[in-house]
């Protein structure tokens, strides 16, 4: 796994004290420039065309589709630009360093920074090929966007472990799917001050029932607000467990593909996406630091949860199958 990146992303000009800044690229340092393709034509496989087009022209003026979610009148050709490099990446196994993120962004909707689902339109443009896509979504952040957009589809397996209660104050644990969906879906919530040990344990406890679906290819929707220097969350995870899940991903899958969502802290970022990249590559792990502990009555309320997630997901999969 490599990164795609292109300056195009720093198109996309939000205001000196948003959170989501090109800062977040800068911190990268000089990066080998990707040829990437405009993902415009691709974009209806999720989006609705009203949408597309409001994007466009709120993005010619400058106007915020919410309050957080700020445009520029290069915006709308850096979002393009993210989705058509998150197609390539899940193309060549690669990692797309793009922005704006994705996650939080409906059929119809834009939310959270996020204009276009990137790894959505990815999966959509497998799924138009016969595939089945697993998306595991460990930005700290629930992917409100992403779910919605599959949560009543069987084709592709959505896989979210985030921090609850946060932003969207969405994905609990009994969120599973609905219709011809169920059971295609798991939240697994995990509460403020959760270190590696509660974040590694969805991890690992979830797996054995996301590799029963079989996919042909995974995206990760690769965000690192969870960890514990983060400016947006209440979570205490370390560089050591993003390389974990890397490399316990590259263990249990063949094609692998990540793009970037969140994590807003720029001294870290580069860290955490190179111990992830490590991983997957099966490298030695490149930034080290000391695990962290969860208190017991975190272990309690995140333990209730996950007994939760099991029940609903019973008469779909094995829950009791190992790895």
């Amino acid at each position: 796994m490599q990164i795609l990146f292109n300056p195009i992303f720093f198109n996309h000009k939000t205001d000196g004290m948003h959170p989501e800044s090109a800062k977040r690229l800068e911190a990268f340092g000089a990066l080998p420039v990707t040829q990437i393709p405009d993902g415009l034509e691709a974009l209806d496989l999720v989006h609705d065309p009203a949408y597309i087009t409001k994007v466009e022209n709120y993005c010619h003026e400058e106007k915020r589709l919410d309050p957080d979610t700020m445009t520029s009148p290069g915006s709308f050709d850096a979002a393009t630009h993210a989705v058509g490099a998150t197609i390539l990446a899940s193309e060549q196994h690669d990692f797309a360093l793009v922005r704006p993120p994705g996650h939080h962004a409906y059929r119809g909707k834009g939310s959270g920074f996020c204009l276009f689902n990137n790894i959505a339109v990815a999966a959509k443009h497998w799924n138009q090929k016969g595939k089945k896509v697993l998306i595991i979504d460990f930005d700290g952040h629930f992917g409100d966007g992403t779910y919605a957009i599959f949560k009543d589809v069987k084709e592709t397996f959505y896989w979210s472990i985030h921090q609850y209660p946060a932003f969207p104050h969405q994905g609990s644990s009994s969120d599973i799917g609905v219709g011809p969906g169920t059971g295609y879906s798991i939240c697994n919530p995990v509460p403020p001050r959760s270190g590696d040990d509660i974040f590694l344990d969805a991890f690992y406890s979830f797996l054995p029932i996301v590799r029963q679906f079989n996919p042909d290819i995974v995206g990760v929707s690769a965000g690192f607000d969870a960890h514990m220097q983060d400016l947006l969350l209440d979570l205490n995870v370390t560089l050591s467990t993003f390389y974990k899940i890397g490399f316990e991903l590259s263990q249990q899958f063949e094609n692998i593909f990540a793009v970037l969502e969140g994590g807003y802290n720029v001294a870290v970022l580069p860290k955490c996406v190179g111990n992830f990249i490590a991983g997957i590559n099966q490298e030695k792990m490149p930034h080290q630091e000391t695990t962290t502990v969860s208190k017991i009555q975190d272990w309690n309320t995140y333990d209730l949860n996950k007994h939760i997630t099991f029940n609903h997901l019973s008469s779909n999969w094995d829950i009791n199958a190992r790895l």
